[in-house]
């Protein structure tokens, strides 16, 4: 795959913050919600299907564009959507059975698999220092949630569904890091939204989870699960994963269990730790290293490029 020279109009760094501040609302939400974790998360994609469609019609470049999408991207989108909703099945139903910091610090090790998945896929190579900073920051996401792992009992399959929430996750954003270099932020969203929403409604007509009967508060909080953490946060990296790669954001979603851990503070209680002080100030660290010594934002460059537009895939 060649990098894109494109120049994108806000800078993907930046972007990749705001989108950590707002996944990090994610599990806070879900806690909050009474609804069986498939429900959450069909209604999650559903309501952000929702609240994407009305652009559409401002959009009719990408009208046009999802029209004349060939069978293989298709497929490509079908299988990220696939991806995503195993990530939002999993890791809404380890909440069930382990605590936030123990489910957050586990997903967000998607750098673990990114680094695999970058180097087999995309040939990506991370230079030392930057491993480094990666593998710091992997160290500070287990300081923080150190003193909440149990192990043994029903946390523990919490745990490994949480983990298996990375895995997926990390399948998901590789599939959209080369999808992304031919298809434009929008469409791509707006179809991988659209068939995780189809395959999550599918799994909860197959078990039989009712799809209506929720209290009031639950529909807001499926709401704020689709305008925050998804439309504000996935879609973010949606975008940017044109500019930075798989492994890049990966390392930016290291520093949600920091946000999860002061929201979880506030609004549910939840005591922040001096293992979880420590912990956030190793992640920072380990973050910056790994930009610090990192290849640049594809795209991006001191030198002024030209701008080119890659084929469409075939």
């Amino acid at each position: 795959m060649e990098p894109s020279l494109e120049k994108p109009v806000f800078p993907p760094y930046l972007a990749l913050f705001l989108g950590v501040v707002a996944v990090s609302t994610s599990a806070i939400f879900v806690k909050l919600s009474h609804a069986p974790a498939p429900i959450i998360a069909t209604y999650r994609l559903v309501f952000s299907v929702l609240l994407t469609l009305p652009f559409l019609l401002w959009n009719r470049g990408a009208m046009a564009e999802i029209g004349k999408l060939s069978r293989k991207v298709w497929l490509l989108c079908i299988l990220s959507g696939a991806f995503l909703a195993s990530h939002f099945l999993l890791w809404f139903e380890s909440l069930n059975y382990t605590s936030v910091a123990s489910s957050t610090v586990l997903v967000t090790l998607q750098p673990l698999f990114a680094f695999i998945g970058g180097y087999f896929f995309f040939g990506e190579r991370v230079r030392l220092l930057a491993l480094s900073g990666g593998l710091l920051a992997i160290v500070g996401s287990f300081v923080i949630g150190w003193g909440d792992f149990r192990v043994g009992g029903m946390a523990l399959w919490g745990d490994f569904l949480a983990l298996l929430g990375a895995v997926t996750v990390t399948g998901y954003w590789l599939v959209g890091q080369y999808v992304r270099q031919h298809m434009s932020s929008f469409a791509y969203t707006l179809v991988v939204y659209s068939a995780t929403s189809v395959i999550l409604v599918a799994y909860d007509l197959v078990l039989g989870y009712p799809l209506a009967g929720y209290p009031a508060a639950d529909w807001g909080w499926f709401f704020c699960l689709a305008l925050f953490p998804t439309l504000l946060g996935h879609s973010i990296f949606n975008w940017i994963i044109k500019w930075l790669n798989t492994t890049t954001i990966s390392m930016g979603i290291l520093g949600e269990p920091i946000g999860t851990a002061i929201l979880a503070y506030f609004i549910l209680g939840e005591v922040v730790t001096p293992p979880q002080w420590i912990g956030g100030l190793i992640i920072i660290a380990g973050i910056y290293l790994f930009i610090r010594y990192n290849q640049p934002a594809k795209g991006v460059s001191s030198v002024e490029q030209s701008t080119t537009t890659p084929e469409k895939l075939a």
